[in-house]
Order: structure tokens, then C-alpha cells, then sequence
């Protein structure tokens, strides 16, 4: 493939990835629509910085994006500053009650719906640049659903959660944790107007994430705790789904307690979540939330780590059956390895932490390439790099994750 043809395509990518047509983008740059069709068909060359720049501008990426094997890699592989901005922008609107135009943009619930279900799947497959660039568009639909559908306004809702949820979980991966607050704030409110438990787990959970993100642990323990308590007297004949969703709201709160450094309080967090997950039964995963015993498990070596006890990480972390752990979606899977990359790190076994890394990118990059915790993992373990006979390994993480070697 030719220089040429390569930067066609991916000129061609970012322009529909910024949702332009070839017009819109020549009227942008000043050239004219034939001429776009050339540079994209890779019949005529950007041989010139300033219009590389010029191009680069308009589609919001750096020139290096069009022209480096690399860097175009990296670029595409995240969601980036352009889609936070959409996603912020999307949060920051309040639709205004216009009933000729609410009537002609009428979404469809059944088709939102499948969405979310896409944009949750690609969540769950590490794959945040298509989660990104979807979440805006489906804030917008979900807050006109609200507004449009008053027959079925509990059921608009209860999506309405959902999408704020995945768009808090993905803002929080990438430090976005003030914009995940107003995500998170706004999932509750929704989840008091769809009415069911299944959305007051999912907001509960999102509330007390918000609230770790900004170092409130007590305060989101008391929420995670005071969402489980008002799900309570619902779990009798709960839905597996419910069951799976409440048992996710005790994983938090053990999370929130190894935080604040209350060990005996997350262990009987851990102990709440174990028993929902044994009363689903050995083999349950749910779709969604990943949830079951594996998980628990996951959970629980991550909560060791977030107490700074690395041995007791790595002796759990020994139990997680190597069929269970491959049955769990890539998110789950690349954060438990993360997870053991830092309890490795903290007993001064560093190979093994490379190594832990390194199977983490393998398995999802934007995990380990995008994300500012690995990133920190990354960046502590170069400085250490003489001792660690693997630092070629850890030398292409760095350059992958676009830190400074």
C-alpha cells in the first residue's frame, strides 16, 4: 500500500468518523469535492505540511495521525479528545419541550434499545472508540425518548439509565470523573422516574463510583450501602438480572471500603456479593455485568489491591480458574490483569508484572494504551527498568501507550 493510498484511507476514516460529508469536509479545508475524492482515493498526495495541518485541523486529529503508521494506530484505537467533548456537550443539553419538533424526532424504542445493547457490547470489548463515538447521539435520543414517549416514559427511562451509566463508565476510564459525576447524577434521576430496581442498582452503582472517583469512600460506601438496603425487600423473587445487578452494587461498596483501608468492612461486602453469586449458581455469568462467581473473584483480588496488599492479591488471584477467566469479556479480563500486573509490582516482582502488562494489551489494548491507571503502571515500572530483565517488553508498552522513553 502507498504512502498515498494510506493517507487517503485515513482521511477518508476520520472524516466519517466526525460524521462529514466529502462536502462538508472540502468547504471546510477550502478544496473542492473532486479533490477530497482524490486525496481519499489515494490518487493525489498531502505533500505539504501546511495542508497536511490544514486537513489534520479540520478533521480534529494531530497531523502525525495522518501521516504515522503508530500514531494513526493509537489515534484510532481511542476515543479521543473531540468525542469527550461530544459526549460532554451531550450532557450539558437540556431538551426543550417543542412538540412539532419532538414529534418529527420521535425515537424509536425498540431500535434505541438495540443501541445500547451495541454500544454496552462494545463497552464490555474494550472497544471505547466505537463506545465514544456512539454515546452522544444516544444521550440525545435517550432524553428526547423521555420527552416523547409518554405511554411508555417508565420503559424510555430505564434506557435513559443505561446509557448514562455506560457513558459515566467509560468517562471514568479515561479521568473524566467530573463529567462521570453529572453522568452519574443524572442516571439517578432517571432511575427514580423508570421506578424499577434493575435501573436503582445500575444508578446506585454509578453514584458510588462517582463518588470514589473524587476520594468521598465513606460517603459512597454509605450509598452503595443504602442502594442494597432499599433493593432488599425485592430480592425474594428477583430476577436473575436484578440479583446479578444488586450483587455488582456489593463488588462497589468492597471496592469503596479496601479504599478507605476498612479490610473487615470489604471483606463483608465481598461476603454479600459471594452469596448472591452462589445463589445464581456456579456457572451464571450474566450477560451484562459479567457477574458471577469469577467475577466475585476478580473483585476480590482487586480490592486486596487497592489495599496495598500484594500478597494476598497474588494468593487470590491463584484461585481464578483459567476456563472462568476466558469465559469473561475482555474488559473484565484485561482489568483483572492490570490488577495482578500492580500486586506483582508491589512484592518486587517485576518480570512478572511486565508480564502481566503485557498480556493486558494483548488481550485489550485500549485498556492499557488509552487508560491513565495503566498508563501510572507503566510509567512506574520504566523508572525501575535496570531491574527488569523483560524491558524491551515494557519499552513497546511505553511507546504504545505514547509515553515518553
Amino acid at each position: 500500500m502507498t504512502d498515498n493510498t494510506k493517507i487517503g484511507r485515513r482521511v477518508a476514516y476520520w472524516r466519517e468518523r466526525r460524521g462529514m460529508t466529502r462536502r462538508h469536509f472540502a468547504d471546510q479545508i477550502g478544496r473542492s469535492l473532486s479533490w477530497v475524492e482524490k486525496i481519499e482515493a489515494g490518487e493525489r498526495s498531502l505533500v505539504r505540511l501546511p495542508m497536511i495541518e490544514r486537513v489534520a485541523d479540520a478533521l480534529q486529529v494531530s497531523w502525525r495521525v495522518l501521516v504515522d503508521d503508530d500514531e494513526a494506530e493509537r489515534a484510532r484505537r481511542r476515543p479521543d479528545a473531540a468525542e469527550v467533548n461530544a459526549i460532554k456537550s451531550a450532557l450539558a443539553r437540556y431538551p426543550i419541550a417543542q412538540p412539532q419538533m419532538e414529534r418529527d424526532h420521535q425515537p424509536d424504542l425498540g431500535r434505541l434499545s438495540g443501541q445500547v445493547s451495541y454500544a454496552l457490547e462494545a463497552f464490555l470489548a474494550s472497544d471505547f472508540a466505537v463506545v465514544g463515538r456512539t454515546l452522544p447521539s444516544l444521550i440525545d435520543d435517550g432524553q428526547r425518548a423521555i420527552k416523547t414517549h409518554e405511554q411508555q416514559r417508565r420503559e424510555a427511562a430505564a434506557l435513559l439509565v443505561m446509557i448514562y451509566k455506560l457513558a459515566a463508565s467509560t468517562l471514568h476510564k479515561f479521568g473524566a470523573h467530573d463529567l462521570a459525576w453529572l453522568a452519574a447524577d443524572r442516571a439517578m434521576s432517571a432511575a427514580r422516574l423508570a421506578g424499577d430496581p434493575a435501573s436503582l442498582a445500575r444508578a446506585g452503582r454509578c453514584v458510588g463510583r462517582a463518588l470514589m472517583s473524587t476520594g468521598l469512600m465513606p460517603e459512597a460506601l454509605d450509598q452503595l450501602r443504602a442502594t442494597a438496603a432499599e433493593l432488599e425487600p425485592t430480592l425474594c423473587d428477583a430476577s436473575p438480572d436484578v440479583l446479578s445487578l444488586v450483587g455488582m452494587v456489593w463488588l462497589a461498596a468492597e471496592i469503596a471500603a479496601a479504599r478507605a483501608g476498612d479490610a473487615d468492612v470489604a471483606r463483608a461486602m465481598h461476603a454479600k456479593a459471594e452469596a448472591i453469586a452462589q445463589r445464581l449458581g456456579p456457572g451464571y455469568e450474566d450477560r451484562n455485568t459479567a457477574f458471577g462467581t469469577a467475577n466475585v473473584l476478580l473483585h476480590r483480588v482487586s480490592a486486596l489491591v487497592r489495599f496495598g496488599d500484594g500478597r494476598a492479591a497474588l494468593a487470590a488471584a491463584s484461585h481464578v480458574e483459567a476456563d472462568a477467566l476466558a469465559r469473561l469479556p475482555r474488559e473484565r479480563k484485561a482489568n483483572f490483569l492490570l490488577d495482578l500486573a500492580e500486586a506483582h509490582r508491589r512484592c518486587g516482582n517485576l518480570d512478572q508484572a511486565v508480564t502481566a502488562l503485557w498480556e493486558a494489551d494483548e488481550t485489550a489494548p485500549q485498556e492499557v494504551r488509552r487508560r491513565p491507571l495503566a498508563q501510572e503502571l507503566i510509567a512506574g515500572l520504566w523508572e525501575s527498568r535496570d531491574q527488569i530483565h523483560g524491558s524491551a517488553r515494557l519499552r513497546q508498552l511505553a511507546v504504545h501507550a505514547g509515553l515518553p522513553v
